[in-house]
């Protein structure tokens, strides 16, 4: 492997299997920021005065940037832009705006999220998979909705909503929780709701409708308990009941009574 210079900012290397390559990398306010590999050196020193371009042209902005990048990749662009303005360089394709951040992802969009998040996307990249947003963290896959305690079998408009409508905007104030348990479902109940407790094997039953998710969560645990009891074998989902102290989701567990026509099921 070898290194040699080309044009400013251009660097020719080789792969190990002898391939060439050309690396580009820039220079600004002290931070020296790679801006990618390229298979050609024009192709390389042309990503460079794009990228040298967007530092100097004040002129260029979220709106217009890409009329000027055809060979930087787009979220190189959107750091160098973060970088200009908000002197400060984030790895991933974040902008800082007024009281919040904006993650550009290719292919969605501008997510939108509360700063309180700006340490964890800043290390963290947004990937998606057949509509699914998710980080890579310790070799595991998580869904962003996660962070908010929204389970991965949670279903939008039904489990949760966005209040003001838009599914890109992931601000704490805009994520409405409506079912952080499963086999819990909030329905309405004459001028109020309730939390209504349901299992399902070989049909549906109904085990109870309470005023508090956390009990109705217990009640489907106490519920998957009483079918594996019984020797039902099937992958049941219980919940962690993060609200509950262990000595309360005990005493919450002994006072719910299972309905009778789902003990007479198990009793079958």
């Amino acid at each position: 492997m070898y290194n040699s210079y080309m044009s400013k900012g251009v660097f020719k290397t080789t792969k190990k299997n002898g391939d060439v390559y050309y690396r580009v990398s820039i220079t600004y306010q002290g931070k020296h920021i790679s801006l990618g590999s390229f298979d050609s050196a024009s192709a390389a020193s042309c990503a460079y005065k794009e990228a040298e371009r967007l530092y100097r042209d004040s002129k260029l902005n979220l709106l217009n940037y890409k009329s000027c990048c055809k060979h930087l990749h787009p979220d190189k662009a959107i750091t160098i832009l973060n970088h200009r303005d908000n002197k400060m360089y984030i790895k991933t394709p974040i902008y800082l705006q007024n009281g919040y951040f904006s993650y550009f992802l290719r292919g969605v969009g501008e997510l939108k999220f509360d700063n309180d998040d700006l340490f964890y996307y800043s290390s963290h990249r947004i990937l998606i998979h057949d509509g699914h947003l998710y980080v890579n963290d310790y070799g595991m896959q998580y869904g962003i909705l996660a962070r908010f305690g929204i389970k991965n079998f949670a279903v939008a408009g039904k489990d949760y909503e966005f209040a003001n409508g838009d599914p890109l905007d992931f601000r704490y104030q805009n994520i409405v929780v409506i079912n952080r348990y499963h086999g819990v479902t909030r329905k309405p109940y004459g001028n109020t709701f309730r939390h209504e407790a349901r299992i399902h094997i070989n049909g549906e039953f109904l085990i109870g409708r309470y005023t508090d998710d956390n009990i109705a969560a217990i009640a489907y645990n106490k519920a998957v308990d009483a079918a594996r009891d019984a020797g039902i074998a099937k992958n049941f989902i219980q919940n962690y009941v993060v609200d509950y102290t262990p000595k309360e989701y005990a005493d919450a567990y002994t006072r719910i009574r299972l309905p009778k026509h789902y003990l007479a099921y198990l009793n079958q």
